[in-house]
């Protein structure tokens, strides 16, 4: 029985010594719809992200399009293909584009806010289809996916750190993996579209899909006029009576505990905002702890890109039609189908498991086999049926792997590591290395998988196993456990300087005792933290 109380003592988490729950605890889901409902409109942003990969990997493997931006080759399936370099291109340009924007997050934020920055993306996003409806010129098309890309790197930045910000700890992971829910619709109705589409034989099989991408930022740009803006990023610039309003629209509960959750916010604030006046890009590598956090971040998001899911993301029709793999159309469909079925199942776990466990046994490792079977399948016997089926089944495998236990892990990761005071610097710029990573990615994949030059097809795995396993020993070593923690108990952790294997049973004593412990000298400090180590191992 004790040893038990003990456990039990050991996994809550309290704001102070003297409180044993946390206030957010006594309420249920349905006590906090209103932020809830906001975070689900906001979470609608990676649509965007994920039906143009839908789109534009079926666009490349379409008549009507190739008939406008490629040439006709009767030595390929389908008698069309596209040169390497405007394929690199098309695909490449747009996550550049997102790299440049979210790189400049924390620039941006300095200035606008977290709705503003939403509703800018959408306006770019609307004039960027537009260019790609109206052209006819490889040029214009390129403008076009360059300011595509800069509208999708804002939406998918923005809107997790409002999300991050707003919703509270039990529900984060929840709200996120909606957040990545949205990303493989996305996909799937843009296969799905191109699927029927592709049988046109003129420009409407493109135009018609590329239509579909003005849906959100119409229904976001009414949207956002009936949620508040974030309050952490109304508390960092100074605003606490709109912060505290926004606060109370966001929560349930009174208003002393609304004063109290402000409280916590602010103290944490102050407490990373007494390191230096100012917030620069650099504050993020001076300090040994925002160092530390920064590269958690940047390493936990770019996991992601290392898994090697953006060139069966961008490419995967084309892949599968070049390979001469079945229905290269329906598999895609097939492919996106099966990804959505294993977020929701992951939506409905995400809170009872860590981001150690899942990204480590049962996703990188997971993953990095199927690339390393794929592969192998493909070398010894390529070109027949049964090594197409296999090759189909084996991407399935994949992407349940990616979409159930990767994706959703690697965004929640970097998104909740950062310092507050830096948050929109931090997570720009992990987002912007794993946009990168997925540009670098997208750029380089037809030269291994296009017929006209390596013509690799799905030897192309080879490369990407060992970096699923990689990226799994990083995990293992280094990625921290903040499963269901606020992000203030997730500071003063940080703050604690404790090893990563030390995070999960960690028993937080709140801001204000912290902070009282550092003020009374070191000797209190090294007690206080073996304290903390031995209920850690209760």
């Amino acid at each position: 029985m004790a040893d038990e109380k003990k456990e039990s003592s050991a996994g809550s988490i309290a704001t102070s010594p003297a409180v044993e729950t946390r206030v957010e605890d006594k309420y249920t889901i349905k006590d906090h719809w209103k932020c809830l409902a906001a975070c689900t409109l906001v979470s609608l942003c990676p649509f965007q992200y994920g039906i143009d990969f839908g789109l534009i990997g079926g666009l490349q493997a379409m008549v009507g399009f190739l008939r406008v931006f490629g040439y006709q080759d009767p030595a390929v399936p389908g008698g069309w293909n596209i040169s390497t370099d405007r394929q690199q291109l098309i695909s490449s340009l747009m996550t550049l584009g997102a790299f440049l924007s979210s790189s400049t997050a924390g620039l941006i934020a300095t200035f606008i806010s977290r709705r503003m920055t939403i509703w800018s993306a959408c306006l770019l996003c609307i004039v960027a289809n537009l260019i790609m409806m109206l052209t006819t010129n490889i040029g214009g098309l390129y403008a076009g996916r360059l300011l595509l890309g800069l509208a999708n790197g804002m939406f998918m930045t923005f809107s997790q750190l409002y999300i991050q910000e707003c919703t509270p700890a039990r529900y984060r992971g929840l709200m996120i993996s909606s957040f990545q829910v949205w990303t493989s619709v996305g996909s799937l109705v843009g296969t799905i579209v191109d699927n029927f589409t592709e049988k046109i034989d003129g420009r409407e099989a493109y135009l018609i899909p590329l239509g579909l991408i003005f849906i959100i930022p119409v229904i976001m740009s009414f949207g956002m006029l009936f949620i508040p803006e974030s309050p952490r990023w109304l508390a960092q610039h100074g605003k606490l009576d709109q912060a505290r309003k926004a606060l109370r629209w966001h929560r349930p509960g009174t208003e002393a505990e609304i004063d109290q959750e402000l409280a916590d916010i602010q103290a944490a604030l102050e407490t990373e905002m007494s390191k230096e006046n100012s917030v620069a890009v650099w504050d993020m590598f001076r300090d040994p702890v925002d160092r530390r956090r920064t590269i958690l971040a940047v390493c936990a998001l770019t996991v992601q890109g290392a898994s090697g899911a953006m060139y069966m993301i961008a490419y995967g029709t084309y892949f599968f039609q070049m390979a001469g793999i079945g229905d290269a159309f329906a598999n895609s469909c097939i492919l996106n189908a099966v990804g959505i079925v294993a977020i929701l199942i992951n939506s409905a776990l995400i809170t009872h498991f860590g981001r150690r466990r899942v990204f480590l046994v049962t996703g990188l490792t997971f993953c990095g086999i199927a690339q390393l079977v794929t592969a192998a399948v493909y070398q010894a016997n390529p070109g027949a049926k049964s090594t197409g089926q296999a090759i189909v089944g084996l991407a399935v495998v994949y992407i349940l792997g990616y979409n159930g236990m990767i994706a959703t892990y690697a965004w929640i990761s970097g998104g909740e590591l950062p310092s507050q005071r830096l948050r929109s610097y931090t997570f720009g710029l992990a987002t912007a290395v794993g946009f990168f990573a997925a540009w670098l990615t997208t750029f380089t994949a037809p030269y291994f998988i296009n017929p006209s030059s390596l013509n690799w097809g799905p030897k192309y795995g080879y490369i990407w196993a060992p970096s699923c396993w990689v990226s799994a020993l990083w995990v293992f070593f280094f990625l921290p456990e903040v499963k269901n923690r606020t992000l203030e108990e997730i500071d003063e952790m940080f703050e604690a300087r404790l090893p990563a294997w030390k995070f999960r049973k960690y028993v937080c004593v709140g801001r204000g005792a912290t902070n009282a412990g550092a003020a009374s000298g070191s000797d209190e400090k090294e007690t206080t933290e073996v304290t903390h180590a031995e209920l850690g191992k209760a």
